[in-house]
């Protein structure tokens, strides 16, 4: 264990398990400064790793094919970024006998760096008074890059954020543009007009902005995968990540709730410009196909791709269907560099 700093121009709307690619003739390809090489065996190492937000200490979490080694290729880094309602067990969590379940076990099987960490007021990291909102997030990550680069002496990231995670990976983007190779939002909300979901919560806005703290039980972790589309989610792994999180109480912040309610939008299309993936699950009902269009159309950079899954809601890191979300993922992580633009 290590430790460090201690306490639609067109549009690619795709229904179905595929990829759009930017139309270009090509005959060699550029080398890139870190690839991802799927690995043909090895054990899966993982690292704990402490940094800190001024006095808040973070915890974060790393996983790959063996440990590092001097002299060996870089590896591309994938950071992933957590919700609302849950911490970052969501990204590795272990459900015996129903198949992976850990996108970072699998993401390391396919060669890359795999990072995560729990926000402040969530899961092993520190508790202060504050609501742990979407700005506080962007904090969190700053600090997080900081390490990673010493750590894998890389300076540029992918990140994959899934809800209000994905809210946070894109306000950090926009704040810190050098920092980000590219970017998967999933789950993910521009202004949130016609969301069901958000509607029903805007109902407790007013507890939201009174108190920094909300109940998150067991119920409630239940609810993630039956409010859309029951049937989506097997029961099995949803009882299990209920198990891992209720290991750190039934209280959870209320800031990114408060933002997603009240101060949308947070990302900006026009300062993302980074290569871009949105990624909706059919019956999600976070957000309309109209609300990501809308923000699919304003992205500025051409490298983007609006996908659809089927048969899959709100999550789809946990999904029955989460294989999908793990082929496009790797997919747009691994798109070949342009040569024409």
């Amino acid at each position: 264990m290590t430790h460090s700093e201690h306490p639609l121009a067109r549009r690619t709307l795709i229904k179905a398990l595929g990829v759009g690619v930017a139309a270009g003739a090509a005959t060699a390809l550029p080398a890139q400064a870190a690839t991802a090489v799927p690995s043909e065996g090895g054990e899966i190492w993982s690292s704990e790793y402490w940094t800190r937000k001024g006095d808040i200490p973070l915890w974060m979490f790393r996983k790959r094919i063996g440990a590092h080694k001097a002299g060996e290729p870089a590896r591309p880094v994938v950071f992933f970024v957590h919700g609302s309602s849950v911490t970052s067990r969501v990204f590795d969590l272990k459900v015996p006998g129903h198949g992976e379940y850990s996108v970072m076990n699998e993401f390391a099987r396919y060669g890359f760096d795999c990072w995560t960490m729990d926000h402040e007021n969530y899961g092993k990291s520190g508790r202060t008074s504050g609501n742990a909102d979407i700005a506080s997030g962007v904090e969190d990550l700053k600090v997080a890059a900081e390490l990673i680069t010493r750590e894998t002496g890389q300076k540029k990231f992918h990140f994959v954020g899934e809800s209000s995670g994905a809210l946070r990976a894109g306000a950090y983007a926009m704040v810190a543009p050098d920092r980000i190779d590219r970017l998967v939002f999933a789950a993910f909300t521009y202004k949130g007009e016609g969301s069901p979901t958000l509607a029903k919560r805007a109902e407790q806005l007013a507890y939201y902005r009174a108190h920094n703290m909300r109940k998150r039980d067991r119920e409630m972790i239940r609810s993630i995968a039956t409010r859309d589309k029951p049937g989506t989610s097997d029961p099995t792994a949803i009882e299990a990540l209920a198990d891992a999180e209720m290991v750190f109480g039934d209280q959870i912040p209320t800031g990114t709730y408060l933002d997603m309610t009240a101060n949308l939008p947070v990302v900006h299309p026009d300062k993302v410009l980074a290569p871009v993936l949105l990624v909706r699950g059919e019956y999600d009902g976070i957000a309309t196909v109209a609300d990501l269009e809308e923000f699919y159309n304003l992205l500025p950079n051409g490298d983007r791709q609006f996908i659809i899954l089927p048969g899959t809601a709100h999550s789809v890191a946990l999904a029955i269907n989460r294989q999908l979300f793990w082929h496009v993922t790797r997919a747009f992580l691994t798109m070949p560099t342009p040569i024409a633009t």
